[in-house]
């Protein structure tokens, strides 16, 4: 049975985040031939409209407000909810973002519905959706549905294909002012700290530094590695608890949840906090000096040796090859 799915397109930096592309894929799925929509809230534009319709959506509320061009989990929410009762959809997938950690289960709960959240797998079997979801620090998985009610669920980054844009697709914008009242907190500015210009949630290579860099300048190497190969940097919490780089860069159980299809553990051990937050990358290559570090246990490929003699080597030979 077709079904009429909303997504919830994000952007950030000023572009549509790629899981944005992932969840309307899943959308694609889950309808069935129904129609799929996607909202925007904020300052989206008809060209990203036109972007979300090569992507799958037929229909693109851009919605804007004053309240919306900053996130604001007051004003999303009543924004959200208001374009939920025009759709009146069957499913809701948004991104496992900040954004959409802090919308979803709002959103859910104002509506009294269910939700399924970091979801890596969506499948369609007779006229159920069922999802995939890592537990237990990704240790296992455990498949669940929505039995009664609207589908809502959110999405993990870097794990479902978004497919190649079709450029003959066109969707339908509608520009929607959307009614915001009753504001309990009030965005005076926004202090936006980053580990680079490359996201980490969505990069598809990562270059990480543990304790082993013994400073903040030992996160030198650690960058021309990733600018080589066009990466993301990011840390281990021993890393971020030093003092050797800023907490935005953190990836583990208390950090960011990263998929990539590259993982370059450079002088991390291997604590189970952090193995949470990255073990699902397609590719782990470990660099560490002692042999006996947990990291090599989930890693694809290991490098036993000294992170300051290795990773200029690494760098070296990526810049040799021609882009």
């Amino acid at each position: 049975m077709s079904k009429d799915v909303l997504v919830v397109a994000e952007k950030r930096n000023g572009n549509l985040r790629n899981v944005s592309f992932e969840a309307l894929a899943a959308a694609k799925k889950i309808a069935d031939g129904g129609k799929v929509t996607a909202v925007l809230f904020g300052q989206g534009d008809k060209g990203d409209a036109e972007q979300l319709g090569h992507y799958g959506a037929a229909q693109v509320y851009l919605v804007t407000n004053e309240e919306l061009n900053d996130f604001s989990i007051d004003a999303y929410t009543q924004a959200f909810t208001e374009v939920f009762n025009i759709v009146k959809p069957d499913a809701v997938l948004l991104g496992h973002t900040a954004m959409g950690r802090d919308l979803a289960p709002r959103a859910a709960a104002r509506l009294g519905l269910g939700l399924v959240s970091d979801c890596t797998e969506v499948n369609v079997q007779g006229d159920e959706v069922v999802f995939v979801r890592p537990i237990y620090a990704g240790k296992a998985f455990q498949k669940k549905k929505i039995t009664n009610g609207t589908i809502f669920a959110t999405i993990r980054s870097n794990n479902i294909d978004k497919g190649e844009p079709d450029t003959g697709l066109t969707a339908e914008t509608i520009e929607h002012k959307a009614a915001i009242t009753d504001i309990r907190t009030v965005i005076k500015d926004v202090v936006r700290k980053t580990a680079g210009t490359i996201d980490l949630t969505e990069a598809k290579i990562i270059v990480s530094g543990g304790r082993g860099v013994k400073s903040a300048e030992g996160f030198n190497p650690i960058h021309e590695l990733a600018k080589a190969l066009g990466a993301a940097v990011g840390a281990s919490r021993a890393a971020c608890d030093a003092g050797y780089c800023d907490y935005s860069m953190q990836v583990g159980q208390t950090g960011k949840v990263v998929t990539p299809d590259l993982y370059i553990a450079c002088g991390i051990s291997g604590a189970v906090q952090h193995l949470a937050g990255m073990s699902n990358s397609k590719i782990i290559v470990a660099i560490n000096k002692d042999p006996e570090a947990p990291i090599f246990k989930v890693a694809d490929y290991g490098i036993v040796g000294d992170l300051f003699e290795v990773v200029p080597m690494l760098t070296e030979e990526f810049n040799k090859v021609p882009v």
